[in-house]
C-alpha cells in the first residue's frame, strides 16, 4: 500500500487523503453500512482519473466512484480506493436540449443553467446529489411519472474501463456481452434493481451499475422543456391504502407523490392540509380541477412559495423519517421498493401486515403514481433485521415488482436479486460485470457477487468504545448522511461548509467525525482528537442545522460538548478565557480599562476593534409605565455595550400598557461559557441568575428578551444543562420583544424597505413571524436575509476565522445590504450588528429602536 500511495501522490493531478480524518469521513454514506477506504483521491482533471485507476489495477486495490455520498443502499462506500468526484470535475455546458457534464456537476446546477429546459429525473437531493451518482443509480425523483428515469434521460457516456480503455457509450469497442431473455424482467417502469441487459443500447445498460463496470468520465444529458407554470393539488384521504387505490385515476401529471400523518407530524409546524390522515401532492400544468375532483377533500395550490414549503417535507422525509412519533431510532434498509402502480394498495396492506408480523413499525411515503416506495422502519439491527428483508423480498416479487425503485441495489439489496430473478439471470449478470472489469475491482460486492445484506452495519461494527453520555453517542447516530448540508444556497446550513466546500467542514461530516470519534478505530484519540476538534474549529456555533437538517443535527451543542470534554483538565485556549469569560470581565470594568491588552491577550485579531462598554442599562433602567408587569431581561450585550436598546424597548413596552422592571444587579444567560465548552459554570451562571430572577418567574411574569441568542438559550439550552426547577421556570417565561409586542402594535401606514439580518439562534429556535408581524404593523415590508452574519460571537474575533467570518458575510448578508441602499438595516443580533459595521457604512437598528421611533416614544 505504501508504493501504490506513494504512486498515486506522484502521478495523479489531485488531493490524495490517507489520514484518518479523511477516511473517517469517507466509510459512509447515507445508508446502514461503514466501509473505512484506504485512500481517498479527489482528482482534477479527468486523465487524473484515468491515472488513479490504472494505478488501482496495477495493485489490485478495489474502486469506488463517489458523488455527494447520499446512496441510501450503500453503494457509495469501499475499502479500497474511493474517487470523490464532486470537489473539482464539475464542469457543466449547455447546448439547446443537450447537457455536457462531468460526474461531479450537481443537478441543481445544471438545471440553474439550462434556461428554458431542466434535466427530468429529480431526486429529493437534487441540491447536491451529483450527475453521476444519478447515472451510478439511476435516479428517478418525484417526476419520473413524467420524464422517466435517469437512463431514459443520457444520450451518451463516457466511461473507462479497468484496462485502462476510455470510449463513448454510442461508439463502444466489441465486448462479450450475454443476451438477456425478457421473461426474466418484471414489467413496470420503476425496476432499477440488477443490470438493466434488456435495455435497447449499452449507454441504456450502463446507467444503474452503480460503478461496477466502467468509471464515468462525462455525460451527454437530454434535457427537456421546463414548465410553464406548476400547480399543486393536494388530495386528502383516510388512510394511505385509500390515496394508494386512487393513483390509477390520475392522468397527465408532472408528479404524484405520497406522505402519511407520521411524516406530517414530524414537521415542526403543521402545514394547512385538506382533512385526512393521508395525502398524495400531485404536480400538473394544466387543469387542476380535474385532479380536485377525485376526493372531497383537495386543495389547490398557485403560490409558487407555498408550494415549496409543502414539497419540503417530502423532500425531508429521509430525514424526518429517521424517528419514530415515540422518539426511537427508525433505520433506512428497505427504502426503495417498487411495484406496479395499480397494485400499490395491495401491497402497502400486505406490507403493513409483515411489519406488524415481526413486530416492526415503519414510516411510509414516496412515488405513489410509480408505485415506489420509501420507508424508515423501527429495526433491531441486530436481530431480525435479514429475515424482515427476505421476506419483504418476497413480498415485492409476488406483486411483479422490483427490490429497488430508485437509488440502486447497493449492499441493502444485492444479496436479495436471487429472490428476484432466476439463476440464468444471476449469471448473465455476472458475465456483464466481467465482461468490462474481469478482477472484480469496481466497486466489488455489489449487484454480483454480493456482500451480506446484515454485515457492515455501521452502528454494530463501530460501537461507542470512549465513555460518553447515552445521549451525546445517540446524537452522533442522529445524521443519516442525506447531505442536506452540501447545499450551499436556501437556509443557514452550514455557514463555514459554503466557504470552503470540505466535507469536514459539513454538518455530515462533523457527525461522522463524532460517531468515529467514538468508535475509535480510526480516530484513536477520543476526546482529545485533534482532527475532531480541527473541524469543529470553524463550526461558527449557528444553529443553523438544527433547523435545517431534517434530522435536526444540533452541532453547536455537539461541539460545546466536544471542547468541554476536550479540554477537561488542561489549559484552553485564549479566547476561552477572555471571550468565554467576557460577562465577568465587563463586570468589573476590565475590558473597558484594558480594552487594548485585552484584545490582544484575548487572540483578538487586529482587523477587529473590541466593542467600548458604557454605563451599564441596570444602571439606567428603573421601574416604568404602569399595567401589567413584565421583566426585561438585561443580558450582557445589550447592558453594557448598547444600553439605548434595552431603553428603546422599556418605553415600547409601557407604551402598550405594561409596568417595566428589571432587575438590579447583573445577570447573565451562561451563554458564553456554554459555547466555549465551558459547560460546568454555564450551568451554574446560569442556575443563579434563574434563583435570582425567581421573583417574577414564580408569579408567572413574562420576561421579554432582547438579544435573540440569549433569548433562544434560556428556552431551549438551558434546560437542558440543568434541571433545577429555576431554570425551568425561567425558561417557560421567557420570550422574545416581538412575540410580545406583535399582537399590541397598533398598525401604521407606511412601506418603507428593510433589509433583515435574522439571528441565526432566532431561526433555528425561535422563529420570525412575530417580527414579520410587528415590521408589517411598523408599515415596513421587511426583506429577510437567511444567511449566517459570519461573526457569531468568538468566532470571527478570533484571528484564525477572521477570513471564514468575512466570507461567510459575503455569501447573504452583505450582498443584500448592498443591494438595498436606501433600506433600513434591521438586526436583533449584537453579533450581526457587529459584522455589519465592521463590513459597511450602514448602522443597523434593533427592532425595539425601529418600534419605539415609530411610535414616537424614542428615549433620545
Amino acid at each position: 500500500m505504501r508504493a501504490f500511495l506513494d504512486q498515486l501522490r506522484r502521478d495523479v493531478d489531485g488531493d490524495v487523503l490517507d489520514d484518518p480524518a479523511s477516511r473517517a469521513l469517507y466509510s459512509a454514506d447515507a445508508s446502514n453500512y461503514r466501509h473505512v477506504p484506504r485512500v481517498i483521491v479527489r482528482p482534477r482533471t479527468t486523465d487524473a482519473v484515468v491515472a488513479a485507476v490504472a494505478l488501482a489495477a496495477e495493485h489490485r486495490v478495489p474502486i469506488t466512484s463517489r458523488g455527494a455520498g447520499t446512496s441510501i443502499a450503500g453503494n457509495a462506500c469501499g475499502t479500497g480506493l474511493v474517487i470523490d468526484f464532486s470537489r473539482y470535475l464539475d464542469a457543466i455546458e449547455i447546448s439547446g436540449d443537450r447537457a455536457f457534464v462531468q460526474p461531479g456537476a450537481v443537478l441543481d446546477r445544471v438545471n440553474s443553467m439550462a434556461g428554458d429546459h431542466i434535466f427530468g429525473p429529480d431526486p429529493s437531493t437534487h441540491s447536491r446529489c451529483t450527475i453521476g451518482g444519478m447515472i451510478g443509480n439511476n435516479a428517478c425523483g418525484a417526476h419520473s411519472v413524467k420524464w422517466g428515469k435517469t437512463s431514459e434521460n443520457v444520450a451518451n457516456l463516457n466511461v473507462l474501463t479497468v484496462d485502462g480503455r476510455t470510449f463513448d457509450t454510442t461508439n463502444p469497442p466489441a465486448f462479450d456481452l450475454p443476451t438477456s431473455d425478457p421473461a426474466w424482467f418484471p414489467r413496470l417502469s420503476r425496476r432499477v434493481s440488477g443490470y438493466a441487459l434488456d435495455a435497447p443500447t449499452l449507454t441504456q445498460q450502463l446507467v444503474g451499475t452503480e460503478g461496477t463496470c466502467v468509471v464515468l468520465l462525462g455525460a451527454e444529458l437530454k434535457l427537456v422543456r421546463r414548465p410553464e407554470r406548476r400547480v399543486l393539488v393536494v388530495l386528502g384521504f383516510a388512510d394511505t391504502y385509500d390515496a394508494a387505490d386512487q393513483v390509477m385515476q390520475i392522468e397527465h401529471a408532472l408528479a404524484v407523490e405520497g406522505i402519511d400523518e407520521a411524516l406530517v407530524r414530524s414537521v415542526r409546524t403543521r402545514p394547512d392540509l385538506p382533512e385526512g390522515r393521508s395525502w398524495l401532492f400531485v404536480e400538473v400544468e394544466d387543469d387542476p380541477e380535474r385532479v380536485a375532483k377525485i376526493t372531497k377533500n383537495s386543495m389547490i395550490i398557485h403560490d409558487p412559495a407555498h408550494q415549496r414549503a409543502l414539497w419540503r417535507i417530502r423532500e425531508d422525509g429521509a430525514g424526518l423519517a429517521t424517528r419514530m412519533p415515540n422518539g426511537g431510532e427508525a433505520w433506512s434498509g428497505w427504502e426503495d421498493a417498487a411495484v406496479p402502480p395499480e397494485r400499490l394498495g395491495t401491497y402497502l396492506r400486505e406490507f403493513d401486515a409483515l411489519l406488524a408480523r415481526y413486530g416492526r413499525r415503519g414510516i411510509t411515503y414516496g412515488h405513489y403514481g410509480e408505485g415506489c416506495l420509501h420507508v424508515r422502519i423501527d429495526f433491531d439491527l441486530a436481530h431480525g433485521y435479514r429475515e424482515f428483508l427476505q421476506d419483504a423480498a418476497d413480498l415485492v416479487v409476488s406483486h411483479g415488482g422490483s427490490l429497488s425503485g430508485e437509488h440502486g441495489d447497493g449492499q441493502a439489496r444485492s444479496e436479495l436479486l436471487s429472490r428476484m430473478y432466476p439463476p440464468d439471470a444471476i449469471r448473465a449478470f455476472e458475465r456483464f460485470k466481467h465482461a468490462f472489469d474481469p478482477h472484480n475491482l469496481l466497486n466489488p460486492g455489489r449487484i454480483v457477487e454480493p456482500k451480506k445484506l446484515d454485515e457492515d452495519l455501521r452502528i454494530l461494527v463501530a460501537p461507542p468504545r470512549i465513555p460518553t453520555r447515552a445521549e451525546f453517542a445517540g446524537d452522533t447516530r442522529r445524521c443519516v448522511g442525506v447531505g442536506k448540508c452540501l447545499n450551499t444556497r436556501g437556509g443557514v446550513m452550514c455557514p463555514s461548509y459554503r466557504v470552503t466546500k470540505e466535507e469536514k467542514h459539513s454538518t455530515r461530516g462533523r457527525a461522522h467525525l463524532l460517531f468515529e470519534m467514538l468508535a475509535g478505530d480510526v480516530i484513536k484519540d477520543g476526546w482529545r482528537s485533534p482532527e475532531v476538534a480541527e473541524a469543529l474549529d470553524l463550526c461558527l456555533g449557528c444553529k443553523g442545522c438544527k433547523r435545517d437538517c431534517p434530522v435536526d443535527v444540533d452541532m453547536a451543542s455537539y461541539k460545546a460538548e466536544f471542547l468541554h470534554e476536550h479540554y477537561k483538565r488542561r489549559p484552553r485556549p485564549r479566547s476561552h478565557y477572555a471571550m468565554g469569560w467576557l460577562p465577568t470581565w465587563l463586570k468589573y470594568g476590565l475590558v473597558n480599562r484594558f480594552t487594548a491588552k485585552f484584545g490582544r491577550f484575548a487572540g483578538i485579531t487586529p482587523e477587529r476593534a473590541l466593542p467600548t462598554p458604557t454605563t451599564p442599562l441596570v444602571r439606567q433602567l428603573h421601574p416604568l409605565g404602569k399595567g401589567d408587569p413584565v421583566l426585561l431581561f438585561p443580558d450582557t450585550f445589550t447592558n453594557f455595550f448598547e444600553p439605548g436598546i434595552g431603553l428603546d424597548a422599556a418605553n415600547v413596552l409601557a407604551h402598550l400598557g405594561n409596568r417595566v422592571e428589571i432587575p438590579s444587579a447583573n445577570v447573565c444567560c451562561g451563554l458564553t461559557w456554554h459555547s466555549t465548552g465551558q459547560l460546568t459554570k454555564a450551568r451554574r451562571v446560569v442556575e443563579r441568575t434563574a434563583r435570582t430572577l425567581l421573583p417574577w418567574t414564580s408569579r408567572g411574569i413574562p420576561v421579554i428578551g432582547l438579544e435573540p441568542s440569549c433569548t433562544a438559550f434560556l428556552k431551549s439550552e438551558a434546560p437542558k444543562l440543568s434541571d433545577d426547577p429555576a431554570v425551568q421556570a425561567l425558561a417557560e417565561a421567557t420570550q422574545t420583544f416581538a412575540s410580545y409586542v406583535a399582537p399590541k402594535l397598533p398598525s401604521a401606514e407606511g412601506t418603507r424597505d428593510a433589509v433583515v439580518q435574522t439571528h441565526c439562534h432566532q431561526y433555528a429556535e425561535l422563529g420570525f413571524d412575530a417580527d414579520r408581524e410587528a415590521m408589517t404593523k411598523a408599515g415596513l415590508k421587511p426583506k429577510v436575509v437567511e444567511g449566517c452574519c459570519g461573526l457569531a460571537g468568538n468566532f470571527g474575533f478570533e484571528q484564525s476565522h477572521y477570513e471564514v467570518s468575512i466570507a461567510c458575510a459575503e455569501q447573504d448578508l452583505l450582498p443584500a445590504i448592498r443591494e438595498n441602499e436606501d433600506a433600513l438595516v434591521i438586526a436583533d443580533g449584537f453579533s450581526c450588528r457587529t459584522q455589519i459595521r465592521h463590513t459597511t457604512d450602514r448602522e443597523p437598528v434593533h427592532l425595539a429602536s425601529v418600534l419605539a421611533d415609530r411610535l414616537g416614544v424614542i428615549y433620545r
